[in-house]
């Protein structure tokens, strides 16, 4: 079932089953537990399970300068959650006329009317409606009116740190990747188009591919290992996010050598994974030291990304 951006695009078997709303910015092990509790109560309705998000996130036109970047676009989020069982995703064009809805005319507007939902499953921090007035103790009151079920589904805990999506934001912006991809249902990845570079990688042999637009949160500077989905294969890669200081270069790139393949890229766009930093970025005393070095970090990206995740 394909993306639904309109409420009036619902098919008739997207209606009568349970509902999740939410953000589920980078669909984490949180949000795989209340995915799985709303497939429980779609299973005993024998209807559709249903999440519906916002694009963009609300934050991003009530306090702009407040927003954090994405863990994921709105297509890589649907998947993900499609992955889990998902029957359906609304991606809702987030306007002002939303915005200004009251809880209550969300409720009745939305939740019954557009999606007749007959279940509601939701994490205890939950809120909607204009100003966040709705919260679960109102929702609570609203789906025992309308005949509904209400699942309030507790946080998921990871050593100690409860899983949420502003953590796992930290720890990417920190580098740490692979913490990061414990606590989400599949590694981290970004995407971008690949633009022509200074072609240098190619001349020392580890020609990489140069990524721009980038719409999603960049991992703290540094070189990783990772993978690349091309062609329906997954590619190992090294990826270097950060300037060229052996070559007096101080701009923040992202360079994606592709391990062991050779592929025009150039005007395409590309995703990558991430699994784990190798290291920080250093300046080289040669273009010796520099070749030995990427020697080492494709031989340790191509090791961890065939041992898989």
């Amino acid at each position: 079932m394909p993306i639904i951006r309109h409420l009036e695009q619902l098919p008739a078997g997207a209606r009568g089953g349970a509902m999740a709303i939410g953000n589920f910015d980078g669909v984490h092990l949180g949000h795989r537990r209340i995915v799985d509790q709303l497939l429980q109560r779609a299973r005993e309705l024998d209807g559709p399970a249903v999440v519906f998000t916002f694009d963009p996130h609300p934050v991003r036109l009530l306090r702009p300068q407040e927003s954090p970047p994405p863990l994921t676009w709105t297509e890589r989020k649907a998947k993900l959650l499609k992955d889990l069982g998902v029957d359906c995703i609304v991606a809702y064009p987030t306007d002002r006329r939303l915005l200004q809805l009251s809880a209550q005319q969300f409720f009745d507007r939305i939740v019954v009317e557009a999606i007749g939902a007959r279940a509601m499953v939701e994490g205890p921090n939950f809120y909607f409606g204009h100003n966040r007035e709705g919260t679960i103790d109102r929702l609570v009151e609203m789906t025992r009116r309308a005949g509904m079920t209400l699942d309030i589904v507790r946080p998921v805990e990871l050593e100690g740190q409860l899983v949420s999506s502003s953590l796992i934001r930290r720890l990417i912006g920190n580098g740490d990747v692979a913490k990061a991809a414990t606590m989400l249902t599949a590694p981290y990845r970004i995407r971008g188009m690949v633009t022509h570079g200074a072609g240098r990688g190619a001349t020392i042999g580890f020609p990489t591919a140069n990524l721009e637009a980038i719409d999603t949160l960049l991992p703290a500077i540094g070189v990783y290992a990772g993978r690349v989905p091309l062609r329906g294969e997954a590619v190992a890669a090294a990826i270097n996010i950060g300037p060229n200081p052996t070559f007096g270069e101080h701009a923040v790139k992202v360079e994606v050598h592709l391990i062991d393949r050779e592929e025009s890229l150039y005007g395409e766009p590309l995703e990558v994974e991430f699994l784990s930093k190798l290291r920080e970025v250093w300046a080289f005393g040669s273009k010796d030291e520099l070749v030995a070095q990427l020697r080492e970090d494709v031989g340790r990206a191509r090791e961890i990304a065939g041992k898989g995740f």
